[in-house]
């Protein structure tokens, strides 16, 4: 059964020890995962999401995320950017980008996601209900922080019908990791950890 993969917030200011908002071992994440996007099998993969925490210099001081964190992934600036290259996935895997101003990357409405390389956009729920429509009902997410925009990109998924596996070895949290968020948030749920692959 093919799968779709949602890569969340591998930016600079999570990923890099020196970033705005450094997630504890996220930088030793880098090359394995580069790693394992490179050996993904388009047998396998029907596409790959890439979402980016995306705020605004003049705006963040007002968010509910400024009481609990600095100022980070401020669109266009160093820390804001992928850390990972998605042109080295395989050709024939879809690569996609979404920019998201909330942990929740289900919460804001009217959100579009982009294809990589041809700029074409669809609505972020037209999108995944293409893909349930298609028959992809599994999804693959890495990324970080387990304990927050992870645990919510998974949240959603689940609330639409997929089932969800995810790497622990490819995920990081700030304050608890992925297999606590599973076991404490998803007992019952369609969502498992997974060996990497």
């Amino acid at each position: 059964m093919r799968r779709f993969i949602v890569v969340v917030d591998t930016q600079a200011d999570f990923m890099h020890a020196d970033g705005a908002l450094a997630v504890d071992g996220a930088e030793a994440l880098i090359a394995p995962m580069q790693e394992w996007l490179v050996a993904l099998d388009p047998a396998e993969v029907a596409g790959m999401l890439f979402t980016f925490d995306t705020h605004l210099a003049e705006t963040f001081p007002g968010s509910a995320e400024a009481e609990q964190f600095p100022i980070h992934c401020v669109r266009g600036t160093p820390g804001w950017q992928n850390v990972l290259d998605a042109n080295t996935v395989a050709p024939a895997i879809p690569t996609y980008r979404i920019e998201k101003g909330v942990f929740d990357m289900w919460a804001e409405p009217d959100l579009m996601i982009e294809a990589i390389g041809s700029g074409q956009t669809t609505p972020r729920d037209a999108f995944f209900a293409e893909l349930k429509a298609r028959g992809i009902g599994q999804v693959t997410v890495i990324g970080v922080a387990a304990d927050y925009c992870v645990r919510w990109a998974i949240d959603g998924l689940v609330a639409r019908g997929f089932s969800v596996e995810v790497p622990p070895d490819l995920t990081r949290g700030i304050a608890r990791q992925v297999g606590e968020v599973v076991a404490g948030e998803f007992a019952g749920a369609p969502v498992r950890l997974a060996t990497n692959g």
